[in-house]
């Protein structure tokens, strides 16, 4: 190979790698939201995430699409578990109109969960008789909680709040996969404000906390939900 040859073949290779560079700088100038509209997470919703049953499948959360979900965090040993039968009325009543109330099971808060499979199914099954769908139990703090929680307590993408502290933490989301609120574990499902918050919930008319920390609450209702941190 002559001198003015390699020259030739060393100029082409050079044209030819810079040309994706190029490219991409070209649609970086042209769109510079670009990057930013690609962000998988920035389109995440609840309905996008996965859970486990007690039979070990697993269900999407968009089999729920265009329902209003309240995510609770259960524990069969907690001494909030009566809330369970608020949350029974709750599925009975709003069911038939949209809500969908999903339970799952978590050992990471003083450990208040029944660590056998079968033990914990008939509790949720035969002693409490769950009207709503009771999931595997979980991991949902830390670095190995479940996806749906890593969203869920991530206050970019969702409510302020952080991870969870207790059990029977309820999130509350919009039909569109958008969550609304938060409640801590003081918050009492049989509450007539929270029934007041499904209810707009359901008609589209909940106001969603700010990102200043503003607690949601029903649209018009100048009453905040207690929802303080234990």
């Amino acid at each position: 190979m002559t001198a003015r040859s390699f020259i030739a073949l060393f100029l082409a290779l050079f044209l030819f790698c810079s040309l994706p560079a190029s490219a991409e700088k070209r649609a970086a100038k042209e769109h510079p939201d670009a990057s930013q509209t690609l962000n998988p997470k920035e389109k995440e919703t609840a309905f996008d995430f996965s859970l486990v049953d007690q039979d070990g499948k697993v269900v999407s959360l968009s089999d729920y699409k265009g329902k209003v979900l309240l995510i609770v965090n259960l524990a069969s040993q907690s001494i909030y578990s009566s809330q369970i039968a608020a949350l029974n009325d709750l599925q009975k009543t709003y069911g038939p109109k949209g809500l969908q109330v999903i339970g799952i099971p978590s050992s990471d808060f003083g450990g208040e969960e029944l660590k056998d499979a079968v033990s914990m199914r008939k509790y949720y099954t035969d002693t409490v008789h769950a009207d709503f769908p009771v999931f595997a139990s979980a991991k949902l703090t830390g670095v190995n909680a479940i996806p749906l929680y890593q969203f869920l307590c991530d206050p970019k993408l969702s409510v302020p709040g952080g991870d969870i502290s207790w059990n029977y933490t309820k999130f509350l989301i919009d039909r569109s996969g958008t969550p609304l609120a938060r409640y801590e574990v003081d918050v009492d499902p049989a509450d007539v404000d929270f029934h007041v918050a499904i209810e707009s919930a359901l008609s589209g008319k909940f106001k969603k906390p700010s990102a200043s920390g503003e607690k949601g609450r029903p649209a018009g209702n100048e009453e905040s939900s207690d929802d303080d941190d234990q």
